[in-house]
């Protein structure tokens, strides 16, 4: 039979492989006990997929994966439907479910399971059911066994169902399976403002290795220290900086926030020891004031303000969401009018792991406050500094369904982290150097959901888990390893970003793929990595060398083994 001969070449391709089960199953995303199963035939899956990535995962051919393509839609064809299946008959007070093993219903020998419930309850109130399970097979009895059937019960609130309801939604069947890069577009440049850096300094000192933009927050640039008292101003360390950065050609992107204790004499404190508030003013007019002193002041020399630090975090907004959009309003009218070439960043918005930081900016996007500003200020992070940087993606996602179900499509700019970071363990000089490079690279991954740039936090401070330059100091393996990644992009137009078997890599493998235009020649390079371990991969047929991040290069030539690690290297094709 057909599902026989698909779980023989399954095993075969396995065996040949050499891989276990377990690695096959992190190969593929799924448990070792269903790529068994899969294997010795005891389920056919419901769609093709996961078969395809288990002989991608063992090397097949391009004959076998036809072969196996052709196995598994006879097999899956030989499945009987729900309705041809029969009933079995339920005692009085009883409900009988009736299920199919679907590999021995497709070598003609049926089987089904009659369920009758007891009585019983969960500890969490709702209902546990304790029964008899009577199996048949074909029109003679099997086997009876005790068996637990935990049923998911709806709140009191919804309707119930009845049985026939349940039985009619069936098992939960695997995602759609579909090949190919996660995004793929026509060919843009990667902008040099990708690669941006928060300014923890007040010395006026830029970054000793190359970067692309800065933002200063934790600069002694608050609202507070800037303005003191009402109607006086405190220019010397917002000048010194601005004018370090325009000396350096970097934009820059100043951060409000921190309310003057004068204008809020009842508000809670933030968590800064000058005194700063979390609250909003208590006049409005204060904030009008502020925002336009700032831009006035420096009109073609900031680029971009964002209009508070982390709004939806209540140790540096306490205000309503109410509030926050009508700040907002106010001052994205005054930097429009003020300055019309400036860009306008809404808030920043953080703690987005948590259902109140997803429900502040849900809220936000509802009242319309990204339709007062051009770009969309949020904090991508992992929930832990030793995760791997490509966590923090799961974050866009999210982010970008908000914006949608609102109905904004926002620009984005990830504009910082977790007030926690200090706290975090460092990392090792190995993983922070490949951690910071991955960092920009998730962001060109993220470019599908409208994400423009990323700002690490921080250069200049050291109480963080990744170091890139102290301020004063020397830069560090991970600063120069970013800067060779942006020596790798700086004619780069990106055109697509995928990983794993999607793009018949390893599962672990992630690939961004660029065209570099320069010195009159045009060729293709791709970046890959893994998110863990290493994985085997192969040159494709117009390879000529392999990059590192140290700047060292090695010969390939096509077809030949190149082995992939959590530091990212660069695959370079000839012309």
């Amino acid at each position: 039979m057909a599902a026989e001969r698909l779980a023989e070449l399954l095993s075969e391709l396995k065996r040949r492989s050499g891989r276990t089960y377990e690695a096959l199953g992190r190969r593929t995303g799924m448990s070792r006990s269903t790529v068994h199963r899969y294997c010795r035939g005891e389920i056919v899956p419901d769609s093709y997929g996961p078969l395809e990535r288990i002989a991608r995962a063992c090397g097949a051919s391009k004959a076998e994966l036809d072969e196996l393509y052709r196995l598994w839609a006879q097999a899956n064809t030989a499945l009987p439907s729900a309705e041809s299946l029969p009933e079995a008959e339920a005692g009085p007070g009883e409900e009988a479910v009736t299920v199919a093993s679907p590999v021995d219903a497709g070598r003609g020998a049926l089987t089904s399971v009659e369920i009758g419930p007891g009585r019983g309850a969960a500890q969490d109130g709702g209902p546990r059911w304790r029964g008899r399970a009577t199996v048949r097979q074909g029109a003679g009895l099997v086997g009876t066994a005790l068996v637990i059937v935990c049923l998911v019960v709806l709140s009191s609130s919804g309707p119930s169902r009845t049985p026939s309801e349940a039985r009619s939604t069936g098992p939960a069947r695997p995602v759609q399976w579909i090949t190919g890069p996660a995004w793929s577009r026509p060919e843009a440049p990667v902008p040099s403002t990708l690669f941006g850096v928060t300014v923890n300094s007040a010395t006026g000192t830029m970054p000793g290795f190359r970067v692309g933009a800065v933002r200063l927050w934790d600069s002694e640039t608050r609202w507070a220290q800037v303005q003191p008292q009402r109607g006086e101003y405190d220019w010397s360390v917002l000048d010194r900086l601005v004018g370090g950065a325009t000396g350096a050609g970097l934009p820059v992107l100043y951060v409000l926030g921190g309310t003057p204790s004068w204008a809020s004499q009842e508000g809670p404190a933030a968590p800064y020891p000058d005194g700063s508030r979390s609250s909003p003013p208590d006049d409005l007019r204060d904030w009008d004031a502020f925002v336009r002193a700032v831009v006035q002041r420096y009109r073609g020399r900031i680029e971009a303000y964002e209009l508070w630090v982390l709004a939806n975090d209540h140790r540096f907004y306490t205000g309503s969401v109410e509030k926050l959009v009508e700040m907002t309003r106010r001052a994205s009218r005054i930097i429009r009018s003020a300055d019309p070439k400036a860009t306008v960043v809404c808030p920043g918005m953080g703690q987005l792991w948590t259902p109140e930081g997803k429900r502040v900016l849900r809220r936000f996007a509802e009242l319309g406050g990204y339709g007062h500003c051009d770009v969309a200020s949020i904090k991508l992070y992992q929930r832990s500094a030793s995760d791997p940087p490509e966590t923090m993606l799961e974050l866009a996602t999210a982010v970008d369904r908000t914006m949608h179900e609102a109905g904004v499509q926002p620009r984005l700019w990830n504009t910082g982290t977790t007030y926690s970071i200090p706290l975090e363990t460092p990392l090792d000089e190995t993983r922070a150097r490949d951690y910071a490079v991955r960092f920009y690279l998730a962001g060109l991954y993220a470019r599908d959901v409208n994400l423009e740039r990323m700002y690490f936090y921080n250069w200049g401070g050291t109480k963080i888990p990744i170091v890139l330059q102290a301020d004063g100091g020397a830069p560090t393996r991970a600063a120069l390893a970013v800067e060779q990644l942006e020596r790798w992009l700086a004619h780069a137009a990106g055109r697509s970003c995928g990983r794993g078997l999607a793009i018949s890599l390893p599962e672990n493998v992630w690939q961004c793929e660029f065209v570099v235009t320069e010195s009159g020649r045009r060729h293709t390079t791709r970046i890959r990595w893994t998110i863990s371990g290493t994985a085997e991969t192969t040159a494709g047929p117009r390879a000529r060398a392999v990059h590192r991040l140290d700047g060292g290069s090695t010969p390939v030539r096509p077809g030949d083994p190149i082995t992939v690690t959590e530091e990212p290297i660069m695959i370079e094709d000839d012309t």
